[in-house]
Formats: C-alpha cells, structure tokens, sequence
C-alpha cells in the first residue's frame, strides 16, 4: 500500500488489525507530498512509478491508502495491472445518509475538491443532502512534519471548521487519510453534535473481501510481517513514522524516481 506520506498509516494499521496474518509494505512519497498540491499528470507518474515498485516487489494486492491519488489516477492503474487494486474515496454515501440536518462536509486536498470524478460521486450519493467541500491547504504538511499537535495546526483547522459548523453541518466527511490524525482536534472545534466519519474501516472490508474472493487470503497459522519505504528516508521521517504507528520501526529508503 501506498500514500503520498505518512497519512495512509491510518489505513495501514487498520488492515494490520484486522488483517493481522497479511504481510504489509508500505511506501510514503514523503518527498513529493502533499500530492493535494500537485498536477495530475504528476500524480499518474508517481502512482505509477510507486506501483510498479510493489509489484516487483511480488505484492497480491495494492492499496492507494490516498485520496488525491484515487481520485486521479485509480482507474488508469488499474487499466494496466491484473491484481486487485483497492482505492480509498470520501465515505460521501453513509454521511449523507445518516445526516439528520441534511447538511454535510468534507474536508479534502485541494486536488481531491477539483476532481470530476469526486464531484460526480457527490452528485452520486448525496442523497438530497447539502455538501460542503471544504480544501485544507497547509493541513497534510503539518502531519507530515509530525507537528499535527501544534497550536498553529490547531488555529488552521479552526479556520477550516468553524464556518461548517456556523452552516450547521451536522456530519464531517474526513476526505484525506492523513486527517485521522487530527481527528481529536477536528473532534473538540466541531462538537459533539457532530459526527465524524473516516474510511479505514470500509477499505479494511473491501481488501478482506478482495482477497478472500481472489483465493489470495494469507495462511491463518502466519503472523504478518511488515515493511516501510519512503522517497524522504530520514532520522525524524522514522521518528514520525514511529509516532504514528505507535511502536518503534526502521524506515528503508525508496529507489529514486
């Protein structure tokens, strides 16, 4: 599996457990992120070339454990590959279905809140439900650079939040995998009287049951073992990653573009 950072460790975890008998390697583009800022003919290059790397590396199944990613270069990637590739999109349908208020948001990349493909899934699930997208410039940065604690990344989501909640969103859509790792403090500025909503677990179910129907489900007598990649392999990325995965990891470099 593979995110732009350190975002898809949300995901990550999730599937280790779950998935506990599934072996995982994971790859941060850590120096290229956040993709939300990016091209999409860039991002179709480095989904690629990322891909490309998993698969050499004898990988059953791939996770795009991003957003932006999915949104932009899913389709095209699966169109070259034969196994299952499992994307990661905004949980748009179960929000707005549960939405008493009938009012929702999203908080999203700035490449994600431009997509087509995005927009007509809003249009697809909304279910007679307002949608608000709210872009976060700044926000993945913060978590990268492990400062998702900071007063200063506190101050911006309340600068992103707080009109949503004056417009009396009752549901908040978390449309980027590194956003769970602010989901306390998007908790506390939102209130209690909104829910929030994030993807790990539906992906989690999409993979078991990929795997389970592809016949490629692990041994259950294994213990899964696994693996971290970054194209920005350093001291603090490590103590990041550490931080994030909530035990003590080694952080191997990713071949160069």
């Amino acid at each position: 599996m593979f995110d732009s950072g350190v975002g898809g460790l949300s995901i990550a975890k999730c599937i280790a457990q779950q998935l506990p008998h599934e072996n995982i390697i994971y790859i941060a583009d850590s120096l290229h992120a956040p993709y939300g800022e990016k091209s999409v003919k860039f991002i179709i290059e480095r989904v690629n070339h990322i891909a490309k790397q998993l698969i050499a590396k004898g990988v059953k199944a791939i996770v795009i454990a991003c957003n932006t990613a999915t949104v932009n270069a899913i389709e095209q990637l699966r169109a070259q590959v034969n196994i299952p590739i499992i994307g990661v999109e905004p949980a748009i349908k179960p929000a707005a279905k549960q939405s008493i208020s009938k009012k929702v948001a999203i908080l999203a990349t700035q490449a994600t809140s431009e997509n087509q493909r995005f927009k007509d899934l809003i249009d697809l699930h909304h279910n007679g439900a307002q949608v608000l997208i709210q872009p976060c410039p700044g926000l993945v940065e913060f978590i990268e650079q492990g400062k998702q604690n900071s007063d200063a990344c506190n101050a911006l989501l309340k600068q992103y939040i707080d009109p949503l909640i004056e417009q009396g969103i009752d549901t908040l859509v978390l449309g980027c995998t590194h956003y769970p790792f602010v989901q306390k403090q998007i908790s506390i500025i939102a209130g209690q009287q909104v829910t929030i909503i994030e993807t790990a677990a539906p992906v989690t179910v999409q993979l078991s049951k990929k795997l389970v129907e592809k016949e490629i489900d692990a041994c259950k007598k294994q213990q899964g073992q696994y693996q971290f990649f970054s194209s920005l392999e350093t001291k603090q990325q490590e103590e990041i990653f550490s931080q994030l995965w909530q035990e003590p990891l080694t952080l191997h470099a990713l071949e160069p573009y």
